[in-house]
C-alpha cells in the first residue's frame, strides 16, 4: 500500500523455469506430432483400411489391434505432467507455483473488475494500515473475487497484537478490516531477555522501542500471566507504588519488589495486602524506605525484618561498643 490507501504495484515472483524445461519439450513435441496426425488424417487416402499387423508374434498382433490408437499419446501426456510435478516438488518450487497460479487467477479477476480499489481499516492503534494488510496477506495482486475473508481474518488472529478481527467484502472492490487490538501493558523479563506483553500475558514483541520504557517491569518465570492481579493490587497502595522499580516473582510462588532506590523487599506468598498495608505504614511514620537499608523481609505475619547496609551496620556496632559498660578490677 502506499501512504494514500491504495495498493502499490508489486512485482510478481520468478516462475521455477529450469525444472519445467523437459515438460516444455515434450509439450511441444506432443503438439507437433498431433498436428502431423490431423493433416494426415485430413489428406484424401485412395484406400482406407487398418495398418497391418508389424509382427505376427499373437500378443504384439492382440496389443494393436486392442489398445486404442492414441494410447501412446496419453501415456506420453501422464509421463509428462508427472515429470513436471516431480520437478517441482523435487525442486523445492511447490510455494512458487502456486503464488503463480493465484496471481494469474487474480489477475484475470482484476481484468473482470474486481480488483480491490479500496480498503478500510478500524479499530488500529499500535499496527499501520500496511503492517495489517501485510498481516492478512493482502497486496497488489489481490482481488476480491478470490480473497478469502476466513484466510485472511485467521493470519490476523495469529499475530500477537491483534485480539480479534472481523474482515468484510463489499463488491466489486471494497475491503473493510475491524480489528481488536492487544495494548502494551508491562515489561516481562526472563533469561536476560526483556519482551512487551499485554494484560493477558501474551507476548507482543521484543522490547526495542523506547515508547515503552514507561510500563512496569515483571520479572521471572511465569510473572508475565500474574503481572495483572499483582500490579493492581499494587496500585492500591500509592505510598510504594511510585517507588517501585522492578517487581519479581520468585519460585513461581510469590514477589519481591525491587525499589528505585536499591531496597528489596520479600513479600509473603499469602496475604500480600496486608504486608503492603504494613510496609506502607512505617514508610509513614518512620520513612522506611529512605533508611540506610538493603532489605526489608515482610514475609512474617506479626513482624519487619530490615538488613541494614553494610556502613549502617558497622557503625552500629560502634556504637553499641562505645555504650558497653567497661569492667571495673576484681570484677569477676
Amino acid at each position: 500500500m502506499d501512504g494514500g490507501g491504495r495498493l502499490a504495484r508489486s512485482v510478481r515472483l520468478p516462475r521455477p523455469q529450469t525444472d519445467l524445461k523437459a515438460a516444455a519439450l515434450g509439450a511441444v513435441i506432443l503438439l507437433r506430432e498431433w498436428m502431423g496426425e490431423r493433416m494426415r488424417r485430413r489428406a484424401p487416402s485412395p484406400v482406407a483400411h487398418r495398418p497391418a499387423p508389424s509382427s505376427n508374434h499373437p500378443l504384439i498382433v492382440f496389443i494393436e489391434r486392442r489398445v486404442p490408437r492414441r494410447a501412446g499419446i496419453i501415456a506420453t501426456v501422464v509421463i509428462l505432467c508427472g515429470s513436471a510435478v516431480f520437478g517441482v516438488v523435487k525442486g523445492g518450487h511447490v510455494d512458487e507455483v502456486a503464488t503463480g497460479l493465484s496471481d494469474a487467477r487474480n489477475a484475470l479477476a482484476n481484468a473482470a473488475g474486481f480488483r480491490i480499489t479500496g480498503v478500510a481499516i478500524n479499530g488500529r492503534k499500535q499496527l499501520s494500515q500496511d503492517e495489517i494488510l501485510a498481516i492478512g496477506g493482502v497486496n497488489g495482486r489481490s482481488s476480491l473475487l478470490f480473497l478469502d475473508a476466513a484466510v485472511v481474518r485467521a493470519k490476523l488472529i495469529a499475530n500477537p497484537w491483534i485480539a480479534d478481527a472481523t474482515v468484510l467484502k463489499f463488491y466489486p472492490g471494497t475491503l473493510q478490516i475491524d480489528v481488536t487490538e492487544r495494548s502494551p501493558f508491562a515489561l516481562w523479563q526472563e533469561d536476560g531477555k526483556v519482551s512487551v506483553i499485554a494484560d493477558d500475558g501474551a507476548v507482543l514483541e521484543p522490547y526495542v522501542i523506547k515508547k515503552f520504557a514507561t510500563l512496569p517491569l515483571v520479572v521471572g518465570k511465569g510473572a508475565e500471566t500474574r503481572a495483572r492481579d499483582f500490579l493492581a493490587l499494587l496500585d492500591r497502595y500509592p505510598q510504594i507504588r511510585p517507588l517501585v522499580r522492578a517487581a519479581v516473582f520468585v519460585g513461581e510462588r510469590r514477589w519481591n519488589l525491587r525499589l528505585k532506590n536499591g531496597l528489596d523487599i520479600r513479600l509473603p506468598e499469602h496475604d500480600v495486602g496486608i504486608a503492603l498495608a504494613t510496609l506502607s505504614k512505617f514508610d509513614k511514620e518512620d520513612k522506611l524506605f529512605t533508611r540506610d537499608i538493603v532489605a526489608v523481609d515482610a514475609r512474617l505475619p506479626d513482624r519487619l525484618i530490615v538488613r541494614l547496609s553494610e556502613d549502617a551496620a558497622k557503625a552500629r556496632e560502634e556504637q553499641f561498643k562505645e555504650k558497653k559498660p567497661k569492667r571495673k578490677a576484681g570484677d569477676a
